[in-house]
Formats: C-alpha cells, structure tokens, sequence
C-alpha cells in the first residue's frame, strides 16, 4: 500500500482547465449516492457536468444512486437528466445505507475509471484531477484526504466533528489496520479493476463501508495512495455525531474479524512453454 505525504498541485482556483481531446480523453464514471438531498443536489450535479463536460467531453457518466429517499431527490435528478443524456439515475427502493448506495452505483458503471462523491459538493469536482493524476502514477485507489497536506490546499470543519474523526481514524488504525489518515472523506477514486473486486468483496452497506473498502486494498495487495485535497464541510449532514460514532466505533472489532475471513484472490500462473 503507498500512502503519499502529498500529492501534485492541482488547477490553480481561477484558471481555465486543460481540455483534453481525442484519445486522451479518459473515461470516468462519477458516482454520487444520495439520501434525500433534494435541498443540496442540484447545484452539485451543475458543477459536476460544467466540470466534466470541459475536461471529459464525450468520454464521462454520472450515476445519481438514491438511496431510497421520500423527498424529490428522484424527481429533481429525473429532471436533470433529460437535458443531460451523460446522467442515469439508480434507484434502490428502500433506504438501505450509504454504502449500499455507492456498491450499486459502482455496479451500474461502465468507466475505466471510478469515483464516488458525496452530494453535498463539499469537496469540488476539480478536486477529481488530483486523483486522476495518482492513478495515473500507478495507484489503484486514490483516496482523498482532508489531513494529507499539500500546497494551496484549504479546509474547513467544525471542530467537534474533526475532533470525533480524529478519534475514529485511531482507532480504525488500531482495531482494522487501515493506515490511511482519512477514511472517511467521501471522495474516492479507483481503477475499473479495483472497484469490481473491493466492491464484490465488500458487505458493509452503512457508514463503514469505506474503511472496508481501504483494509480490503490493503489486503489484496492493491496500492492506495492519499491525495491532498480541498474541502469545505456543508450544513445538511446525515451523520448523527453521537449516536452514529458509537455504532462505527462498535462495528470496527467485527469489520476487522471480517476483512481477515475475505479469501484473497487468485492469481493466475503464468503459462510455461514447452520446452
């Protein structure tokens, strides 16, 4: 596993993005999951699409998972949608877990390459050429990480959530054997290849199902690397300080009995030839 002290700079805030054409165009699914965010959703997706449809013209999918929401998350993105045929909404009929939601948007995607972002836009989608760039460097997941420091990096957090994120990525550390500092930034990018088999392997549909993913990486053998990214945290969260912390904290002793029982894949020998 290699976690990067920092990674490069990304586009200088303010400047014109390149545009990448022809056969460099990558091709990047961008999953969203939601959960009820009729409220927060809409200006998000306009940023994504202004984002991709400069740097990825022709070449991108975003895929809105709703987690079974009873507000106008659909409608609002069924609406979206129609102007835009690069959107696809997956539904999962009844609230299921954060987790769920990206493992069935993930399923649904066709890209080379895979990210999931949290509705809320509090990380911005420029931020996703930092990742690009790690999986270009040889990386099979890129986890973008609010503690990684890097140049012209910004954050902003309340600090009875940083102090509670701080505790649990100790103790995800101790009790899983995850090394990466931010678990839990809901911003991660991942080969086709990686997202199949951690997603495959993964059970956990709440909350957890990020350090999950991370102690499967590293148990597969694939490499993970931090990228420094900008965040700024947004009003609206789904997380119950108290009593979701104490759930996480008590599924962590089981994630790790769980992550140990996944059989590790099976490489291929390669073919002798006949002497």
């Amino acid at each position: 596993m290699i976690l990067a002290a920092h990674a490069p700079a990304g586009p200088t805030p303010g400047t014109a993005l390149p545009r990448l054409t022809g056969i460099y165009v990558p091709h990047l699914a961008v999953v969203i999951p939601a959960y009820n965010e009729a409220a927060r959703i809409g200006p998000y997706l306009a940023e994504v699409r202004d984002h991709l449809d400069a740097v990825y013209p022709n070449g991108y999918e975003v895929i809105v998972a709703d987690d079974g929401s009873t507000d106008a998350t659909a409608d609002l993105v069924g609406r979206v949608a129609d102007g835009w045929p690069q959107l696809r909404l997956v539904g999962l009929g009844r609230n299921s877990g954060k987790g769920a939601a990206v493992r069935a948007g993930v399923a649904a995607a066709t890209a080379d390459r895979v990210l999931f972002a949290d509705a809320d836009g509090a990380t911005p989608i420029a931020e996703e050429r930092r990742l690009t760039r790690a999986l270009a460097g040889g990386a099979a997941v890129a986890v973008g990480s609010r503690y990684v420091p890097g140049p012209g990096v910004t954050r902003t957090r309340n600090p009875r959530r940083a102090v509670a994120g701080a505790v649990f990525r100790l103790a995800a550390r101790t009790l899983v054997g995850v090394r990466a500092r931010d678990t839990q930034c809901g911003f991660k990018m991942f080969t086709a290849a990686a997202a199949r088999a951690l997603f495959r392997a993964g059970r956990e549909t709440g909350y957890l199902f990020d350090v999950e993913l991370l102690a499967l990486a590293d148990r597969f053998g694939l490499p993970v690397t931090e990228v420094a990214i900008n965040w700024g945290e947004k009003p609206g969260s789904k997380v119950r300080l108290v009593r979701d912390s104490v759930r996480m904290f008590a599924g962590l002793a089981r994630l790790r009995r769980q992550v140990r029982a996944v059989p590790l894949p099976v490489v291929a020998e390669p073919t002798r030839r006949a002497a």
